[in-house]
């Protein structure tokens, strides 16, 4: 009789069968980093694949780790209504291309965290009868799953918020983040070191000009009293390097970008879901500044959420808004740069509250969603 040991019963009961899995995640980083940080919790003898959109950020960053392909598609905008007939049509051929692409790889199942290649994917998919999961990382959820949740297997999401939308049944996942975010970071050499606090400035990479324009009004009366400043400016600001200063630094990007949120005593940003999620793992204190163009005005949306549960700041973006951001900004930086004792240091506070807003494992939790439906 065949004696088969204990330990060959449990390889063959824990080896993963091959699947195939079609990620789509397109335009910044804030569909780009979780889809990147939940893969990486996945099996790792399933093939992946990616799907994006040409000269977009994911052609920068994810062939490093997965094949990219692409699909000419943009969202369905404007009030024209032939480029609006015309836009249908490019997204039923992307449509097509995705169908056939899903049959020629044989994929098992599709993951998406949004972006304009979604809407193709998420249709193919559902044509082709392969189930789909996706991730709204927004308090409010947008287009692609307002419209298009009935065809996915499972919707997940970043905030509750999103979870109580009318016809979405959704599971709360928490957004992803890179676990650089979770793990103590070493301070960048190029910071300037002195005793003073530092503020940090992201623009982010859409938008940023109008945040930059109004913290520029404000940085000279900072620098004065020591305040080590950090612009990450993204790449459109004509205006770099009009403020020349020792404690001042200006970047259009920084690799090191988990660390500066780990070391900022205060960060002034946009109010995207990713860098909300970033900054509640490092329970950084953060003025919002929301971008005032963002579709359905998810980041007000997201800076409300933050403001309610962790005490984060908002700051809504005007010109005129400049000499209240400044107000704001003295009152929180105000007792570091003077370095004055406080039983309740106002940075200390909303750090503790940002813990409100924390989801633990994300990246775990979205990761056993998909494999549970293999």
């Amino acid at each position: 009789m065949l004696s088969i040991g204990s330990n060959v019963i449990d390889f063959l009961q824990n080896k993963s069968i091959m699947v195939n899995v079609l990620v789509a995640a397109s335009g910044t980083g804030g569909h780009i980093f979780p889809a990147l940080a939940t893969v990486r919790k996945m099996p790792r003898d399933w093939k992946y694949y990616w799907l994006g959109v040409p000269k977009r950020l994911e052609n920068q960053i994810v062939p490093q780790h997965y094949p990219l392909y692409t699909v000419d598609i943009k969202g369905i905008q404007g009030h024209n209504p032939l480029v609006k007939i015309w836009q249908y049509l490019k997204l039923l051929y992307s449509s097509i291309f995705v169908y056939s692409f899903l049959r020629k790889k044989n994929i098992d199942i599709v993951f998406s965290t949004g972006g304009y290649i979604a809407a193709p994917t998420i249709l193919a998919a559902y044509w082709y009868g392969i189930p789909v999961v996706l991730h709204e990382s927004n308090a409010v959820p947008g287009k692609i799953t307002r419209v298009l949740n009935q065809a996915c297997a499972k919707i997940a999401v970043g905030l509750q918020e999103s979870a109580q939308f009318p016809n979405i049944t959704a599971q709360i996942t928490g957004t992803p983040v890179r676990n650089s975010f979770s793990l103590l970071q070493a301070i960048p050499r190029w910071i300037p070191i002195n005793d003073k606090p530092m503020l940090l400035i992201v623009g982010g990479s859409q938008g940023a000009v109008g945040l930059n324009n109004m913290i520029r009004l404000i940085i000279p009366r900072f620098l004065k009293v020591g305040c080590r400043i950090i612009h990450i400016t993204g790449k459109n600001d004509a205006n770099v390097g009009q403020i020349q200063h020792p404690l001042l630094i200006e970047r259009p990007f920084a690799s090191e970008i988990s660390a500066l949120f780990q070391y900022a005593d205060l960060v002034v940003t946009r109010a995207g879901a990713g860098s909300l999620s970033e900054l509640s793992i490092c329970c950084t204190p953060t003025v919002f500044i929301p971008f005032p163009y963002a579709a359905d005005k998810h980041q007000d949306a997201n800076a409300c959420c933050a403001s309610e549960s962790g005490n984060a700041i908002i700051i809504w973006q005007h010109p005129r808004m400049s000499q209240n951001l400044a107000i704001t900004l003295w009152k929180l930086l105000g007792p570091r740069l003077r370095n004055t004792e406080l039983q309740l240091d106002p940075l200390d506070i909303i750090s503790a509250s940002m813990k409100n807003l924390k989801i633990y494992n994300a990246d775990i939790s979205l990761a056993s969603l998909i494999r549970d439906l293999v």
